[in-house]
């Protein structure tokens, strides 16, 4: 084999090369963006797609998936003045391959740029307790806007989400003090609420008994038997300002009991 033949095969394998430059294989969810001489001819894939080399370019390769971003927003104040850190999760997608290649140089950071923009101006027309009360009424503001801002870049904003929300220390002190004196406010007011509906119930039980003394007496001897079954000896104290309608039953109940233990106890002992 000659030289000439030798030099015309190593010609013909890097024609072959360059020529098979300009084969790729995008996946399903990407898209190519081709540029011939410097311009913008076409946007080609998914699967096997070819562009003749050094004359045209696939530059970017996009994915249309749906992107997720985290961003943070420091010191930024609520309406009301409270400094806070907001982290935020944002989800986006490339709709339109050919604005997102054309009309901005980086859609990726200029959509995450234009979420903490956006959050921060949100969060500075609310109060503090609406950026901890209502995330998701804050993160659809939030969306909304960011989306108008992308749609010139053939971006769709699907979601915007609060995840967590940073307060200073001493601030986070105030609020948990506030929360006690809350939950004791609460307490309180139950309590006062309770006595308020036992005194009712006391006053609609003594008009009952104010019309049926009968009742009133078999209460009181109720009472009086409840008192002997929780003491552990044989002797119980009755109060001296006992009603006199119940004094009478009870001391005879009494002493109807002492007089049957003290005839029991004479029978053990002639036994």
């Amino acid at each position: 084999m000659s030289g000439l033949d030798i030099f015309l095969i190593i010609i013909v394998l890097i024609i072959l090369i360059i020529l098979l430059s300009g084969l790729h294989i995008l996946k399903e969810w990407e898209r190519g963006a081709v540029f011939t001489l410097g311009r913008f001819s076409m946007l080609k894939g998914p699967g096997v797609i070819y562009v003749w080399p050094i004359v045209s370019k696939v530059n970017p390769i996009l994915s249309t998936r749906i992107q997720v971003v985290s961003f943070k927003t420091e010191s930024t104040f609520t309406k009301d003045n409270v400094p806070i850190n907001v982290d935020a999760v944002m989800y986006f997608q490339i709709v339109d391959p050919q604005k997102a290649v054309l009309n901005v140089d980086n859609f990726a950071a200029a959509t995450n740029y234009s979420a903490q923009t956006t959050l921060r101006e949100v969060l500075g027309k609310s109060s503090f307790d609406e950026v901890l009360s209502e995330r998701e009424k804050i993160g659809e503001a939030a969306r909304q806007i960011i989306d108008e801002k992308t749609e010139n870049w053939g971006i769709k904003v699907s979601s915007v989400e609060i995840r967590d929300v940073v307060v200073p220390q001493n601030l986070q002190e105030a609020m948990s003090r506030q929360a006690s004196a809350e939950r004791e406010r609460r307490s309180r007011v139950t309590l006062a609420l309770a006595e308020v509906e036992a005194a009712q119930k006391m006053v609609e039980a003594a008009n009952q008994y104010s019309d049926n003394p009968t009742a009133f007496q078999l209460r009181w001897m109720n009472i009086l038997y409840e008192i002997g079954l929780e003491g552990k000896g044989t002797l119980m104290m009755i109060p001296a300002n006992t009603p006199a309608v119940g004094t009478f039953n009870a001391m005879s109940i009494l002493g109807m009991e002492n007089q049957v233990k003290a005839n029991l106890e004479r029978e053990k002992a002639s036994h």
